[in-house]
């Protein structure tokens, strides 16, 4: 009969978990990627920036089409009134503070958001709300009552039926060749500007120009598609198609908030 011997056994598991050493390659390793992946962060971020503020044109055109549709196909930035007035605000000299007003008359057809007529890029911040009853006299905090949540200029002489027609652009645009360090026609202090542009324009150093010595915005065409254009291609191109298209053969008539 064969004995039986009784034998202990060693585990030869290793324990789980990481070593010291092997913590030490990793934690290496996260820093390294880290490294690469910094420079690259902020390019990703303007990214998102700019695919966010062309959604926000679009939705705004996708609004004053349906406004149009809703008052016998007229065009919203000649046919828009305030509240209680009779007279069309761009049908005066200097529609400048009422810019506004037309992307709050737009957005109660749509009910929209306040976010959309803010682009990310721009220093101003979107409102949390619109006003009730259409009033301006609303003392409420963050109410959509002025210039001031606003990013983009208007073309009261706006034809969308011609697609090459200038309807909306980002507000930082200004006089000359040489770039703004500001927000060229578009005053910081929210009173709006009215200006006729008959000669050469550039966009200034903010929002989608920031880095760019040439000038780069965004405007939104008659046919609805959102452009990224340069300074020089706004002179030479686009500035011609809009007064093609533009009943004020004086020179393209831009409202800026």
């Amino acid at each position: 009969m064969r004995e039986k011997h009784s034998v202990n056994q060693v585990s030869t598991i290793r324990p789980s978990g990481f070593t010291r050493l092997e913590l030490v390659v990793v934690l290496a390793v996260i820093a390294v990627l880290l490294l690469m992946l910094l420079p690259v962060m902020p390019v990703h971020k303007s990214i998102a920036r700019r695919i966010w503020c062309v959604n926000n044109l679009k939705q705004i055109g996708v609004a004053e089409r349906l406004w149009a549709g809703d008052h016998g196909d007229l065009p919203s930035a000649s046919a828009f009134k305030l509240k209680g007035e009779q007279a069309a605000p761009f049908a005066r000299t200097n529609a400048g503070p009422y810019c506004w007003a037309y992307y709050a008359a737009l957005a109660e057809d749509f009910a929209a958001s306040p976010k959309i007529f803010v682009c990310p890029s721009d220093e101003r911040r979107s409102a949390a709300y619109f006003m009730k009853g259409g009033t301006t006299n609303d003392a409420g905090v963050g109410v959509f009552k002025d210039n001031t949540t606003v990013s983009f200029f208007v073309n009261p002489d706006q034809n969308d039926i011609y697609p090459q027609s200038i309807i909306f652009g980002d507000r930082n645009l200004g006089p000359g060749t040489i770039p703004d360090l500001e927000y060229g026609y578009s005053p910081t202090n929210g009173q709006g500007n009215d200006v006729i542009v008959n000669g050469p324009v550039s966009w200034s150093l903010k929002m989608h120009s920031a880095g760019n010595t040439a000038g780069a915005g965004y405007i939104l065409l008659g046919d609805g598609s959102a452009q990224q254009i340069s300074s020089r291609a706004f002179n030479q191109t686009w500035l011609t198609n809009a007064l093609n298209a533009s009943t004020n053969h004086v020179g393209l008539r831009l409202v800026f908030p």
